[in-house]
């Protein structure tokens, strides 16, 4: 948040306007929680459900674990008229950014632990909606940077959401795109700090990722609906990086290194829910399959004449998903209770090849059979839940069972391996007064590995090699999670969360026995995670429209580090962050503006023989304004790193194992990003 807003925020007068029309309406209680009706919304001029959720005061939109293999409970907290979103592909934003603001009905802020959905704990949104008929939204993104990036021109989405009978569809074409780059030195230095040499980079990428996606939702009345999802991807990826190295005698080193990737991505997934004895029958099936073709190269050439020196690393990734899974929903004793069953097939089949630059200039293939190979695994797991309303302010949910899965590798490392792990959670839920409650959850988890772990990989880059590893097991954690949400009256509401996480089988790098290192199990672990969302609105002091949004969070990790026995962070893990914006919706009018600022810290990562950190800041601001009636049209411009954050990198890399082994050198990366500069526009149809 810039000064200006946050002293305008605390030195507007303090006499509040008492029947201003243009005050948003107040959000209703019940004895479940907040209502929020589309009245509340009306002066933020909301295009979709997406722009509604985002302006609920102290919630903010959790997509769960996305990206985890197989279906689960549900994790997410945003649901649609009491159900859980169904595509996997496509992300919680993406999915509200479809849902016209005109057919949402209203929004309550519900406690998962409340609702016969097993999973959810804690703050739920559940929009309500009623189709209005057909509609269409578009949004277009673009923008530029002043440095060392072409122009964003083709960013956005346009969607299409309707209902013919009994049917109801979607229909989106988006395309997520990017364009980034920063530019400045580097020092490599020895272990005294003298210079070994001085190199100058400019990184420049992009990305396009044009899809189309489609929902389609039929009832056939008796409570009998279905629900089909499909979606088609490209993905295009490209980064360059020269680089000029002066060494203390005056020898230059040019470097070429780019990367690139590209490859298809598609998802057919379906379910139909229908009566079935005393409760209701869910079947759900998805298949899912994606191909990244990658390739690395780094050529050096020298000043001197010398040969030139250099790789190159290609890499072909098939990753494919087959989920069937029955959810059956009864009430029984008072209570809502579900068995749920599921089956999932994942795949992974890499082929990589490793070249070497040879006297002639071309590229000679070397031996590197442990990058070649497959990784398979057959998942099932069985779950029953309840929920029951135990006072008028106390609920609990339980849900207990066991997951089995088989984890088999083909390739120079064929390996197969069983696990039988238990999993479950109990949580409750009190709720005394309207504007106050507290969620306490116990969870027992397992985790999911990574499947390119099991191979080797190359990053030519930084001259660094994973090994394979084909012991790899899943972690498993007990997790404790309270979450205290108060209502601030007029001023707003805030959330407290705190977890507690105990893990074992923790994954992080770990030597292997015959050198070199690899993503392996290193024991125990644990990390402490404590979040505070507040929203301040001000209408109390007579800053009508003004709302300021803060999360800050802050961790504490404790890992026993396999190459030096001393405790740290978990590698590339979150130690603190804080997000901060401002908006002021003007009035009677429709503009608005606002700023926000955003810094990270991110663990270092830690190898045998290097630790580094690779991070973007220290901190990032931005400037916004908007008019939300531009011939019908809502534009949105922004400024973004006002205050000249910055990409850095550093690492210190040893002559042999640490920690005994002396300092071989040095390195520090300081490269300016410079201004961005974003433009939006958001129309209906």
């Amino acid at each position: 948040m810039s000064t200006i807003a946050l002293c305008a925020f605390l030195t507007t007068p303090l006499a509040a306007q008492e029947d201003d029309a243009s005050a948003p309406a107040p959000a209703a209680a019940d004895a479940q929680g907040q209502v929020f009706e589309p009245a509340y919304f009306e002066q933020f001029a909301p295009r979709n459900a997406l722009d509604m959720v985002s302006r609920i005061p102290g919630f903010t939109i959790d997509d769960g674990n996305r990206g985890q293999r197989g279906l689960g409970q549900a994790n997410q907290n945003v649901i649609v008229n009491g159900e859980r979103f169904s595509s996997k592909s496509d992300s919680l934003r993406d999915q509200l950014q479809r849902i016209p603001a005109a057919d949402v009905v209203r929004i309550e802020i519900l406690d998962g632990t409340t609702l016969d959905i097993p999973g959810l704990s804690g703050q739920v949104a559940n929009i309500v909606t009623s189709s209005t008929g057909t509609s269409g939204q578009f949004t277009w993104r673009s923008g530029f940077r002043a440095y060392n990036t072409e122009a964003q021109l083709y960013g956005g989405e346009v969607s299409l959401t309707g209902s013919s009978g009994a049917l109801d569809y979607t229909v989106a074409l988006s395309n997520d795109n990017n364009r980034f780059g920063a530019d400045g030195p580097t020092l490599i230095t020895d272990a005294d700090g003298a210079l070994i040499e001085e190199q100058f980079s400019k990184f420049s990428g992009k990305f396009d990722n044009p899809k189309l996606a489609t929902n389609f939702t039929y009832d056939f009345g008796g409570e009998t609906v279905a629900n089909l999802n499909l979606s088609y991807r490209e993905d295009y990826f490209s980064a360059l990086e020269p680089e000029t190295g002066t060494d203390p005698t005056g020898l230059v080193r040019t470097r070429d290194a780019r990367r690139s990737e590209d490859g298809p991505e598609y998802e057919i997934g379906g379910d139909i829910e229908f009566p079935f004895g005393p409760g209701k029958l869910k079947l759900i099936g998805l298949e899912r399959f994606e191909r990244d073709n990658f390739t690395s190269s780094v050529v050096d050439a020298f000043s001197d004449g010398r040969q030139s020196t250099g790789f190159r690393f290609d890499q072909v990734n098939e990753a494919g998903e087959r989920i069937g899974r029955f959810e059956y929903g009864w009430n029984m004793w008072s209570a809502d209770w579900q068995l749920s069953g599921e089956a999932a097939f994942n795949r992974l089949d890499r082929a990589s090849r490793l070249f070497e630059l040879d006297a002639g200039g071309n590229f000679v293939e070397l031996a590197f059979p442990a990058g070649t190979g497959g990784v398979t695994e057959d998942r099932y797991e069985g779950i029953l839940s309840f929920s029951r309303q135990l006072t008028s302010k106390l609920s609990m949910q339980a849900s207990g069972g066991m997951e089995y899965s088989k984890i088999e590798q083909t390739g120079s490392a064929a390996n197969s391996r069983s696990f039988q792990r238990p999993k479950g959670s109990v949580s409750l839920a009190w709720k005394p007064e309207n504007d106050f409650d507290m969620t306490l959850e116990v969870r027992r988890s397992v985790g999911q590995l990574s499947f390119g772990d099991f191979l080797a990989s190359v990053s030519l880059n930084n001259d660094n090699i994973n090994g394979g590893n084909n012991e790899l097991q899943p972690d498993q954690s007990w997790n404790v999670e309270l979450e205290v949400n108060k209502g601030l009256g007029a001023w707003g509401s805030a959330k407290l969360q705190l977890r507690q996480a105990w893990f074992e089988d923790f994954v992080d790098f770990f030597p292997l026995p015959l050198g070199g290192e690899a993503r392996g199990n290193i024991g125990n672990a644990k990390r402490f995670h404590a979040e505070l969302n507040t929203t301040l609105k001000g209408e109390p002091i007579g800053f009508d429209g003004a709302r300021l949004e803060i999360r800050a969070i802050k961790r504490w990790m404790d890992i026993t580090d396999p190459f030096t026995g001393e405790n740290r962070p978990f590698s590339f893990d979150l130690n603190a962050l804080l997000d901060v914006d401002f908006r002021h919706d003007i009035p009677n009018s429709d503009w608005a503006w606002g700023s926000g600022i955003f810094t990270a810290d991110n663990a270092p990562y830690s190898r045998r023989r290097e630790v580094g950190r690779d991070y973007e800041g220290p901190t990032f601001m931005n400037v916004f304004v908007e008019h939300k009636d531009v011939f019908g049209l809502t534009v949105n411009a922004s400024y973004g790193n006002v205050l000249g954050a910055r990409n850095k990198f550093e690492r210190t890399v040893f002559a042999g194992d640490r920690p005994g082994a002396p300092i071989l050198f040095r390195e520090v990366r300081d490269r300016r990003i410079g201004p961005i500069f974003r433009f939006s526009v958001s129309g209906s149809f």
